[in-house]
């Protein structure tokens, strides 16, 4: 039997990287509030 979670980086990356987040307003806000680390 598979396990549920079968990782794959670029589709985690696609979702929550760095480049998934500039394309929301995320970022902005963090800046903004002026975050130390704008991603993890």
């Amino acid at each position: 039997m598979k396990r549920t979670y079968q990782p794959n980086n670029r589709k985690k990356a696609k979702k929550h990287g760095f480049f998934a987040r500039v394309k929301s307003k995320i970022l902005n806000k963090r800046r903004a509030k002026g975050r130390k680390v704008l991603c993890k």
